[in-house]
């Protein structure tokens, strides 16, 4: 299990064999955020956090667990999220 920090919103804890998929949404991300592409990064990135809550189990309020993941809030803006990425995106590849 890894808990997922989403700024502004709070935990969630997300199945590890959920992270692939995500991975797949974060490269996405990464090449809009890398071109610029204002529309495709704003869809993906929800697209992103969606996927998160759908899979995800919501912590309580009051929880404070250690993150493996922390994510953007649904209003980060594209020069926020380029800040926030390493070189494998806000996702490292599970495999590896």
């Amino acid at each position: 299990m890894t808990v997922v920090r989403i700024m502004g919103e709070g935990q969630v804890r997300l199945a590890d064999g959920h992270l692939a998929e995500l991975d797949k949404l974060d490269d996405e991300l990464l090449a809009e955020v890398e071109r610029g592409d204002e529309p495709a990064f704003r869809r993906t990135l929800t697209a992103l956090l969606d996927r998160v809550h759908d899979l995800g189990e919501p912590l309580p309020d009051d929880a404070l667990e250690p993150s493996g993941l922390i994510l953007p809030g649904p209003d980060a803006t594209l020069a926020d999220v380029r800040a926030m990425l390493g070189d494998e995106g806000l996702i490292p590849d599970p495999a590896g």
